[in-house]
C-alpha cells in the first residue's frame, strides 16, 4: 500500500516537489573565478600540510652541510716498477679547485647540455624532467632514464650515501633546494665540476684532465670536455681506458647535445670530430692491473690503512710484464674457438724471488679474478718433477733402468695416455715423456709423504693430499706456487719465496718497509747430484719430450709439461739460469678443453714469453746442471741476482694431511 505510506505513485516524496538543499531551492554553481580560487585555496593549504609532513619525515635527520668544502678522501698509492716507472695510481687523486672562469665556455657547457639542460631554469629539480623520466620508465619496464638535476647531483656527492630509496632521494631534493637558496648557479656549477668523480680515482675537474689527458683542466679541448662529460654516466661503464669505443660513441652524443642546445656550432662539433683526443699512454696501458690488486692487499697488510699519499716500489719489470700480457693474450685469443682456451695466467719470477711479470687472466676489464694466485687448479704432470727429484734424493740416477708396464696400487690404477706401455726404460726418458706409470711406481717406493714435503720444502704451500694419485699431479696449486717452487732448481738449488714489493715510502721520502731489512740467509733446499740429475731431466724434456715447443734455440732452458683428466688443465713451467716462468690455462667453469695439453697452448705462451723477454736479461747457464747446450752470449742489460750467494741448512715442511684419492691423471705427449 504505497499510498497508505504517504508515497505517490511514482515512489517519490509524497508526490511533492523535489528536495533541494535542506528542502529549499537548490545551491547555484559558482562563478569560474571563485571556483578557480577557492579550490586553489584548498589544494594550497593540502599542500602546505603535506610539504610540512614531507619536511617532518625526511628533513629529521638530514647531514650536517657545515662541513661541505672539508674535502674527505683516501690517501693515493702510486705504484711504479724496478725501474721507476709508473704503473698505476690506486686511491683518491684531488686536485686543487679550478676556477670556472679559467676553464673554456664549452667546458661546463658540455655537463650542462648533457646532465641538465634546464639547469638555469628550475630551482634545484627539474618537474618536467621527473614526469619524462617516470613514464619513461613506465613505458620500459624498468628504469631507463634519470631525472637528477647537476644541482641534486651535487647534494649526493656532498652530503648522501649512493643508496638508491625514497628516504635518500628526497633527502637529495631537499639539500638541492637548500643549494639554490644558498648560492648562485655559477657557485653550484663550479662546485659540481670540482668534486664530481671522474673514474681511475679521480675527483674534480681538475684531477680528471690531469689524470686522463696530462694537462690542466684549462687547457682541455672541445673533444676532451665532452669525453669527460660523458663519463657521467657511468665512469667504468664509459671510460676511455677501458672502453674506448663506447666513450667515443658517448662523446658524440655529447658534441651533438651541445649543438642541440646552441652551445657549440656544428662547425664546432665537426672540428672536434676532425681533432684526435689522446688519453694518457700510461693510464690507456693499464698494464699490470692484476698484479696491482696483489700488491695492494700486501701494502695495506704492511702499513695499515695509508693516511698520505704513498709510493711503492715494486719487483715488477714493466716491459716483461707487457711481454707477458702480450703472450697471454695472443695464444687465448688464437686458441679460444678452436681449442676451447678461454683463460690463462703467468708468474714469472727471478731466482731472489723478485716476480718481474704477473698475468693474472686474459682480460681484466671482463675479469678481475687472478688465476695468478687465487686459482687453485690441479697441477698434473707438471708435479712430477717433485717426485723424481725425491727418488734423486733416495739414490736413483736418470740412468737408473725402471720397466714402464701396467701398475695398481690399492685400488687405483694409473694409465699412460696412449694406454701403450714402453717397457724398459730409464728414468730421464720416463721423465722426458711423462710416463704416468714410473712416475706411480717412484711415489709409491718413496712414500707420497716424502714426496709432499718436497714439494713444500720447494715453495708449495697449498695442502697436498698423499693418495697415490698426487704422484701424477692429483694436487691444486697455483701459478706462484709452481713458479717459487720451480725457481730453486733455476738458482742453484736455494728456496725462493715470490715477492713483489722492495720499499714503501710515502710521498715526502719517509721509508715505512724495506724488504732487504733483516732478511735471513737463503736456505738450501736441492742438493748436488739430485739438482744437476733434475736439470739433466727437465732439459731433455724440451730437446726430445713433451714440451718440445716450448724451446728456445740458442738459450739453455728445463721445465716440465702438465696436463689434467679431460684435458680441464694444462701447465709448461720451465726456466733458464735464474729466471722461471709457470704458465697455466683452462676454463673458469672448470670443464674441459679440446685436446689442450701442456705441450701446446701453454708452451706456445711460455715460448713467447721468454724469446721476447731472455734478451733483456742477462741470463746465464742453469747452476748446478753440467754441460749444457750452447746458449746464446749475455746481452748487456737488467742482471738476473745475486743467485749462488748464501747458503743454510735443508729446512723440510712437515708431512701434509691426507685428503680422498682424487680421480687419475694422465699427460698426453706434445702438440
Amino acid at each position: 500500500m504505497a499510498n497508505a505510506q504517504g508515497r505517490g505513485p511514482t515512489g517519490g516524496n509524497g508526490g511533492g516537489p523535489p528536495r533541494g538543499n535542506g528542502g529549499g531551492a537548490p545551491r547555484a554553481a559558482r562563478p569560474p573565478l571563485q571556483a578557480f580560487l577557492y579550490w586553489s585555496a584548498v589544494i594550497g593549504v593540502w599542500g602546505l600540510i603535506a610539504l610540512v609532513a614531507f619536511f617532518a619525515v625526511f628533513a629529521t635527520d638530514l647531514p650536517d652541510t657545515s662541513k661541505m668544502f672539508d674535502v674527505k678522501r683516501q690517501a693515493s698509492i702510486s705504484y711504479l716498477d724496478r725501474s721507476g716507472a709508473l704503473i698505476a695510481v690506486r686511491g683518491s687523486q684531488f686536485a686543487p679547485p679550478v676556477n670556472l672562469d679559467e676553464l673554456p665556455a664549452y667546458v661546463p657547457a658540455a655537463f650542462v647540455s648533457i646532465e641538465d639542460r634546464r639547469f638555469y631554469h628550475h630551482f634545484g629539480f627539474d618537474l618536467w624532467g621527473m614526469t619524462r623520466s617516470v613514464f619513461a620508465d613506465l613505458k620500459a619496464g624498468h628504469t631507463v632514464q634519470g631525472a637528477s638535476t647537476i644541482t641534486q647531483q651535487l647534494a649526493r656527492n656532498l652530503f648522501l650515501t649512493p643508496n638508491q630509496n625514497i628516504r635518500r632521494k628526497a633527502q637529495e631534493l631537499i639539500l638541492a633546494v637548500w643549494l639554490e637558496t644558498k648560492f648562485s648557479k655559477k657557485q653550484i656549477l663550479s662546485l659540481y665540476l670540482n668534486r664530481v668523480y671522474f673514474g681511475e680515482g679521480a675527483y674534480g675537474i681538475e684531477a680528471a684532465a690531469q689524470r686522463y689527458f696530462n694537462k690542466p683542466a684549462s687547457q682541455l679541448t672541445l673533444g676532451e670536455s665532452a669525453l669527460l662529460a660523458g663519463l657521467m654516466k657511468g665512469p667504468s661503464r664509459y671510460s676511455p681506458v677501458s672502453a674506448t669505443d663506447r666513450a667515443a660513441r658517448r662523446a658524440s652524443v655529447v658534441l651533438n647535445t651541445m649543438v642541440s642546445t646552441h652551445a657549440i656550432t656544428p662547425e664546432q662539433r665537426d672540428a672536434a670530430f676532425r681533432e684526435p683526443v689522446h688519453v694518457s699512454a700510461t693510464l690507456a696501458s693499464q698494464k699490470a692491473q692484476y698484479y696491482v690488486d696483489w700488491v695492494d692487499q700486501q701494502v695495506r697488510a704492511l702499513v695499515g690503512q695509508p693516511v698520505e699519499d704513498l709510493v711503492v716500489e715494486t719487483t715488477l719489470d714493466l716491459p716483461i710484464q707487457i711481454n707477458a700480457e702480450h703472450a697471454v693474450r695472443t695464444i687465448v685469443a688464437r686458441d679460444a674457438k678452436t681449442r676451447g682456451v678461454t683463460q690463462a695466467a703467468l708468474v714469472a719470477m727471478d731466482g731472489e724471488g723478485r716476480i718481474r711479470a704477473y698475468v693474472g687472466g686474459d682480460d681484466y676489464v671482463a675479469s678481475q679474478f687472478d688465476r695468478a694466485s687465487q686459482a687453485q687448479r690441479q697441477a698434473g704432470s707438471s708435479f712430477k718433477p717433485f717426485v723424481y727429484l725425491t727418488a734423486m734424493e733416495a739414490g736413483r740416477t736418470p740412468e737408473t733402468q725402471v720397466v714402464d708396464e701396467p701398475l695398481t696400487i690399492g685400488n687405483w690404477t694409473p694409465h699412460n695416455f696412449t694406454n701403450k706401455y714402453l717397457g724398459p726404460i730409464t728414468l730421464q726418458g720416463a721423465f722426458a715423456e711423462s710416463v704416468n706409470t714410473v712416475a706411480a711406481r717412484l711415489a709409491n717406493e718413496v712414500g707420497t709423504a716424502t714426496v709432499a714435503q718436497t714439494a713444500h720444502r720447494l715453495g708449495i704451500t697449498s695442502d697436498i693430499q698423499t693418495a697415490p694419485s698426487m704422484a701424477l699431479g692429483a694436487v691444486e696449486v697455483s701459478p706462484l706456487e709452481m713458479a717459487q717452487a720451480y725457481s730453486a732448481f733455476s738458482n742453484g738449488g736455494l728456496r725462493t719465496k715470490g715477492y713483489g714489493i722492495e720499499r714503501i715510502r710515502t710521498a715526502t721520502g719517509r721509508v715505512l718497509y724495506d724488504h732487504n731489512l733483516g732478511l735471513p740467509p737463503r736456505t738450501r733446499v736441492i742438493n748436488q747430484p739430485a739438482l744437476g740429475e733434475m736439470i739433466q731431466m727437465m732439459r731433455q724434456v724440451l730437446i726430445s719430450g713433451t714440451g718440445v715447443r716450448a724451446k728456445v734455440p740458442g738459450r739453455d732452458l728445463a721445465g716440465k709439461t702438465g696436463t689434467t683428466s679431460d684435458y680441464r688443465d694444462a701447465w709448461f713451467v720451465g726456466y733458464t739460469g735464474g729466471f722461471t716462468a709457470a704458465v697455466w690455462t683452462g676454463r673458469d667453469d672448470n670443464t674441459p678443453m679440446r685436446r689442450v695439453t701442456g705441450g701446446s697452448s701453454p708452451a706456445d705462451i711460455w715460448k713467447m714469453f721468454m724469446a721476447s723477454s731472455l734478451p733483456r736479461l742477462n741470463v746465464q747457464a742453469i747452476p748446478g746442471g753440467d754441460a749444457p747446450p750452447p746458449a746464446t752470449p749475455a746481452q748487456p742489460g737488467d742482471l738476473i741476482g745475486d743467485l749462488l750467494n748464501g747458503a743454510g741448512n735443508d729446512k723440510s715442511a712437515a708431512p701434509a694431511q691426507s685428503k680422498a684419492p682424487a680421480p687419475s691423471i694422465e699427460d698426453p705427449p706434445p702438440g
